[in-house]
């Protein structure tokens, strides 16, 4: 996909230079990084899941051990009950 930002000319040559240090391409650092913030987003999503959890007094037992697959599982079938 392509998309069309509005930057500073100094601010542009300046992120061009330090991709350039990096030895990547401006397009590379800027689609690393929008990697990177979308990983970001869905940590705190399943910390935030986590949270609610425990808010409800689900915590953990004792030895037990995150699964991914089950909290998905869990908001998959709120969605569908919702």
């Amino acid at each position: 996909m392509n998309i069309t930002l509005s930057v500073d000319e100094r601010v542009l040559e300046q992120a061009r230079k330090a991709a350039q240090a990096m030895g990547k391409s401006l397009n590379q650092a800027v689609r690393d990084y929008l990697e990177q913030l979308a990983g970001q987003a869905q940590r705190d999503a399943v910390i935030e899941e986590l949270r609610s959890l425990a808010l409800k007094g689900r915590s953990p037992e004792p030895g037990w051990r995150f699964d991914r697959d089950e909290i998905y599982t869990e908001r998959l079938e709120r969605r569908r009950g919702a």
